[in-house]
């Protein structure tokens, strides 16, 4: 059986994935995901997977842990 998915954000944090869901207003496809300190959080997904630029280097706004 899998575990959560997990994911590091690009500052350090590290977040589980909740589901994706729909915002209702106008549709758009969010993430919803929880931090370890058990806040809960909810990103457009276009922003969740976008690259970012930090320090000069591109890279993900969230990476993709491997699982355990």
């Amino acid at each position: 059986m899998a575990g959560p998915t997990r994911y590091r954000h690009y500052k350090g944090g590290l977040y589980e994935l909740v589901c994706e869901a729909v915002l209702e207003a106008d549709h758009t496809p969010v993430m919803v995901y929880r931090g370890q300190d058990g806040a809960v959080w909810v990103r457009p997904k276009a922003a969740f997977f976008e690259t970012v630029v930090h320090d000069g280097v591109a890279m993900p706004r969230f990476a993709l842990l491997e699982s355990d």
